[in-house]
């Protein structure tokens, strides 16, 4: 279901259904359309298109679907026709409302030295460059951002490497298949923001790109190289002993561990960068340099979702609980300095679980009982298996926190922000 809402005063105008069968991961209205066309992506596989018409009734009409979940959605700036859409299945395709059609124009594959079971890279974010509509980047299942020229791409879905334009990554992530990127964002100046999951969000500018294929590239291979050198000398870091230019602009503090967390610029320029965190706090950073200027409450488990106003100093965030949260400066107050120690008290455990397919929820649901019955023979197992009904309605039980969980040792908790 969509919801859409009168913001400045907190009315809800209009409810309907999308068509999805299962979580609707992103809702965009098309530019120019008097806010009556939306396109909605979700974890059923499915792009939609709605269109809200005068006799107060909604259409919806199913365009393309992903095998496994359709992440993230990217609208061409300024066009009330044309978007993109990226997936689990490593395929973004492109939508022409004006003919109802998709194509699917790029497959993103892993470089060597990744799996070859699976092949494709799993898409978490897609974003479009503002100044330059035509370059496209993507992100997901690797260290990598990868920068693409539609121009360059036909029907079919290619998987060339030598189509893409671009790649950036962190110079010490270069080579790590445990990191992955979970959000994504062009500034109107053409920067690139990457959040990595388990690890720090990063700015990358035009110059600081490895090339269309990065892991082959001297650039990469030299910044690899140098990394390991400095890191069996005493002298220096990595980051400090790396050219200046080909390390990124990192913004820490935050947690992105549990879920999967958007990032965004703030400001009429772009100053700011903003982020939820695992510890269900809002991150505001100043984007020349890194420093983080206010963190503030969002949730009472996790910020996810960061979204600014198109053109108002405005951002609205959202997360685990219920409601949306509007967030407008507020000039009559000075900002208070960031209490590092507030920060790191430890929050309430919350566990979060992915499962792409049901079959891997009910891999996850049998292993659970079986750890819960601690494995006693035939029985329990007959046991289980008449009851994997009531299996699944104890299952989230299973996981809600106790309130004795929050008052172990701190540094066991996920829900804690790194601050230094």
């Amino acid at each position: 279901m969509i919801i859409l809402w009168d913001w400045e005063f907190g009315k809800v105008k209009f409810l309907f259904h999308t068509g999805h069968r299962d979580n609707v991961f992103q809702a965009r209205f098309m530019p120019y359309t008097n806010d009556r066309t939306i396109v909605t992506s979700a974890a059923d596989g499915e792009v939609r298109h709605i269109q809200m018409l005068e006799s107060g009734e909604v259409s919806t009409t199913m365009l393309a679907k992903h095998e496994g979940w359709a992440n993230k959605l990217a609208i061409e700036p300024g066009s009330p026709h044309i978007f993109y859409s990226c997936g689990e299945d490593g395929l973004v395709q492109h939508f022409d409302l004006r003919t109802r059609s998709a194509t699917k124009i790029i497959t993103c594959i892993h470089f060597r030295g990744k799996s070859v079971d699976k092949p494709t890279v799993r898409l978490n974010a897609i974003t479009i460059d503002p100044r330059n509509p035509n370059l496209i980047a993507t992100a997901g299942a690797e260290e990598y951002v990868r920068l693409y020229d539609i121009r360059k791409y036909k029907c079919g879905g290619s998987s060339d490497f030598d189509h893409l334009t671009d790649c950036f990554c962190p110079p010490h992530l270069i080579g790590d298949e445990q990191v992955g990127i979970t959000g994504l964002a062009f500034s109107d100046q053409s920067e690139l923001l990457a959040s990595y999951n388990d690890e720090s969000i990063y700015l990358f500018s035009k110059d600081q790109g490895l090339g269309p294929c990065p892991a082959f590239s001297s650039r990469g291979s030299a910044m690899v190289a140098k990394i390991r050198d400095d890191s069996s000398s005493d002298t220096g870091s990595p980051s400090r002993s790396m050219d200046a230019r080909s390390v990124p602009q990192v913004y820490k503090g935050h947690l992105n561990i549990e879920t999967v967390k958007g990032v965004s610029f703030f400001g009429p320029n772009c100053e700011y960068v903003v982020s939820g965190s695992d510890c269900g706090r809002v991150f505001i950073w100043r984007k020349k340099d890194g420093q983080l200027l206010r963190v503030m409450e969002g949730d009472k488990h996790v910020v996810n979702c960061i979204e600014p106003h198109p053109y108002a100093t405005t951002f609205a965030s959202s997360g685990i609980e219920n409601d949306i949260k509007i967030w407008i400066p507020n000039t009559m107050e000075r900002a208070p300095p960031v209490n590092m120690d507030e920060l790191r008290k430890p929050r309430p455990r919350v566990n979060f679980c992915r499962f792409a397919f049901p079959e891997d929820l009910v891999a996850r649901l049998v292993e659970r009982r079986r750890q819960n019955s601690g494995l006693e023979g035939n029985a329990e197992e007959s046991e289980g298996r008449a009851d994997l009904l009531q299996l699944i309605m104890n299952y989230r039980e299973d996981f809600v926190p106790r309130e004795d969980d929050s008052e172990g040792d701190a540094s066991e908790s996920p829900g804690d922000c790194i601050v230094s």
